[in-house]
């Protein structure tokens, strides 16, 4: 695994954590909708992603996928999936930065090791 990879997937896993804690305050405050932050490889993306709680659960069900803004993937560790209004859903292709994103993943406590 390069530092690159492993660089890509910490970042995109650090925004998926924070967007965790965004989308349980959306569900706790009983809204439909929730804004997250683009969680793409680009470490100093500030973008937000507005969509269904309901289907930011169900992206979250893989933990090898990602929500982000149109334009925002990275062909070269992802491969965008499924394409909405206002944001793209991509899954880790490339097998390194795929063990990443499924040892980082808060929702599946494994051992890290990275």
């Amino acid at each position: 695994m390069t530092e690159r990879e492993t660089h890509i997937g910490r970042t995109q896993s650090l925004f998926r954590s924070v967007n965790e804690r965004i989308a349980a305050s959306s569900d706790r405050l009983g809204s439909d909708q929730t804004e997250i932050v683009c969680e793409c490889p680009d470490q100093t993306c500030t973008e937000r992603v507005e969509l269904p709680l309901e289907q930011y659960e169900e992206v979250r069900e893989q933990p090898t996928r990602f929500v982000v803004r149109p334009g925002h993937e990275d062909p070269s560790v992802g491969k965008v999936v499924e394409w909405h209004r206002g944001f793209e859903i991509v899954e880790k292709v490339h097998r390194a930065a795929a063990k990443v994103a499924r040892q980082l993943d808060p929702r599946r406590a494994e051992p890290s090791g990275v």
